[in-house]
């Protein structure tokens, strides 16, 4: 039973950890190519281009995992909106000049070095260049439509060349090595910002940002909640896997509805009394030992789940029962539903 359990605990946690490489939105796309046919080509030898049809009048062209070497003949394609290259063996962005209808652009999984090329597509709003090669932010200039941009699992060790893209709403940059948080104060739109797994050590440079709704910092070498005062919009915050020892700095951020702070230094529940709120609350692998502080979560009465396995105080033998007792409301407590 123990062991169904921490297999159901496992994939709940996969569920609800946000995901720094959500730039992959495959799930709403469409898919062109026989499957078969692809497991007759030698890996990693580039097709001719020519072999492939293109239809002129095409709004939305998906071409993933067609082992395409080069970009190139799709100047023919007038009325293209959406071009999907997922997967393929694309070097270098080049040969997109006519493509001045395009909406989104997916490069998602290439081997793509550099960032280049661009700036005729100035009716760009979506760009997808995760899982490339990618080490440094630039060549945007022009793109000033630009929604969504994601950068994910790159070598990218600097956040720059972005401050002109206004009309921002979901900046991703998980996956990376980016060190310090900055160049971002004029994304005044920015609704969602991705940067786990870095190497990110302060929270800084947050302050424009009060249109920002979801921000997701796992996975970084964080020691303190701090620079979020800005951040009146906040609902979702992820800041699992650092190294942060008290709760502490969501003065400001009344309007959270998730705060996961699992996998830290933290021996206190304290500081959240305020979060009236909070629907999700995940706190698993700490340090909290008194029952008396989930009286930080009472004035929660919306909150339906939470995570305390992996903290002393779920040594007690009767650790569901005195969750349940302390918060009524809550319908989950980590992996398992309440039964009633």
């Amino acid at each position: 039973m123990a062991e169904n359990g921490a297999d159901q605990q496992a994939m709940e946690i996969d569920r609800r950890v946000e995901s720094e490489e959500s730039g992959d939105e495959e799930d709403h796309r469409k898919g062109g190519i026989d499957e078969l046919s692809q497991t007759t080509r030698e890996p990693d030898t580039p097709v001719d281009i020519e072999t492939i049809i293109l239809d002129p009048e095409a709004e939305d062209v998906d071409l993933n995992h067609c082992r395409i070497g080069k970009l190139e003949g799709f100047d023919v394609l007038k009325k293209v909106k959406v071009l999907c290259l997922r997967q393929n063996l694309i070097k270098a962005i080049e040969n997109l000049d006519q493509l001045i209808t395009l909406r989104e652009l997916d490069l998602y999984d290439n081997q793509i070095k550099k960032i280049a090329n661009l700036q005729e597509l100035k009716d760009l709003e979506v760009l997808d260049l995760s899982f490339n090669i990618v080490r440094k932010i630039e060549a945007l200039e022009g793109l000033n439509k630009v929604k969504k941009l994601f950068l994910v699992n790159n070598k990218i060790t600097k956040i720059e060349n972005i401050g002109h893209m206004e009309q921002l709403e979901m900046l991703e940059l998980g996956s990376n090595r980016i060190r310090v948080v900055e160049n971002i104060e004029n994304l005044k739109k920015l609704n969602t910002l991705f940067l786990g797994k870095n190497k990110i050590t302060k929270l800084q440079n947050l302050d424009g940002l009060t249109n920002l709704t979801v921000l997701s910092i796992q996975s970084n070498r964080l020691t303190k909640i701090e620079g979020m005062q800005s951040l009146i919009n906040l609902q979702e915050l992820y800041m699992s896997h650092n190294g942060i020892e008290v709760i502490e700095g969501l003065e400001n951020n009344k309007k959270l509805t998730t705060l996961d702070i699992a996998n830290n230094q933290i021996k206190k529940i304290e500081n959240i009394s305020h979060l009236t709120e909070l629907q999700e609350f995940w706190m698993n692998d700490n340090l909290i030992e008194q029952w008396s502080d989930l009286d930080e979560l009472k004035n929660a009465k919306e909150l339906q789940t939470v995570y305390l396995e992996g903290n002393p105080l779920q040594k007690d033998p009767h650790y569901r029962r005195k969750v349940i007792l302390s918060l009524p409301s809550v319908r989950q407590i980590d992996a398992t539903f309440i039964r009633f």
